[in-house]
């Protein structure tokens, strides 16, 4: 599967994964899952085929951080943790970068932490029976925000891997040096519309960038030849 980026307003970013993840309707066509409605789809039987991680986190119950990630396997039904559950929240939480938080309280975590553990969530989500071999997806709401420099990339590693085994990503994205490093297709959304859409280092080209954010911004390549867009230093005023 491609892992998808969108580069996008802050303003548009929450509005338009509501509506892929079908919290929101439409006002006209349709949003779709494997060429079906959302509406169309059982709530349980969607929530097994896609899991979604906003970046506001509402969640105020004194829950454990293995409870939370364990929230992500209701829609199996399973009406006990059994061992083969519990080593899917483990490994969930390996995933995501998080397996020394569990056993703490989430309430007492840093919001990167939290992060962490509702990406786990998300992934213990969608992860299947070995004879189950529908497609999965993830959409995800800046899951890069809260985090340092290292987790950034851990995190974007992770996605990566699970988009070469099938699993189709999607994730909106602020940083374009992230898109342009982890992603197979990007649209840049910009002022409520659509710039472009495409092979990352097509879509973002440093001129068009420059007009998107208002800053001078610059394409380098390093040893290996990849690309990298960088904020050039703006030219100073002259002295009065």
């Amino acid at each position: 599967s491609d892992w998808s980026s969108d580069v996008c307003s802050s303003d548009l970013k929450s509005t338009l994964l509501s509506l892929l993840a079908g919290d929101l309707k439409p006002l006209s066509g349709s949003a779709t899952l494997d060429d079906r409605r959302l509406a169309d789809w059982p709530a349980a039987a969607l929530a097994r085929r896609r899991a979604v991680m906003m970046q506001r986190d509402e969640l105020r119950f004194p829950f454990s951080v293995d409870e939370v990630v364990s929230l992500g396997r209701l829609p199996w039904q399973r009406r006990e943790q059994s061992a083969g559950e519990r080593a899917i929240v483990a490994m969930a939480l390996r995933q995501a970068g998080a397996e020394k938080l569990a056993g703490r309280r989430y309430l007492e975590l840093s919001g990167g932490e939290r992060a962490r553990v509702q990406l786990a969530r998300a992934l213990a989500q969608i992860s299947a029976d070995d004879d189950d071999r529908a497609p999965r997806y993830l959409l995800l709401d800046e899951p890069t925000a809260s985090l340092d420099f290292a987790f950034q990339h851990q995190v974007l590693l992770t996605l990566r891997r699970l988009a070469d085994r099938g699993v189709g990503v999607l994730a909106i994205l602020q940083d374009p040096n992230l898109a342009l490093r982890h992603a197979d297709t990007l649209s840049l959304i910009a002022h409520g519309r659509m710039v472009d859409s495409g092979a990352p280092e097509t879509v973002l080209d440093a001129k068009r960038l420059s007009a998107v954010y208002g800053l001078p911004i610059v394409a380098s390549r390093g040893p290996e030849g990849r690309l990298a867009l960088l904020v050039a230093e703006a030219a100073r005023a002259d002295p009065e």
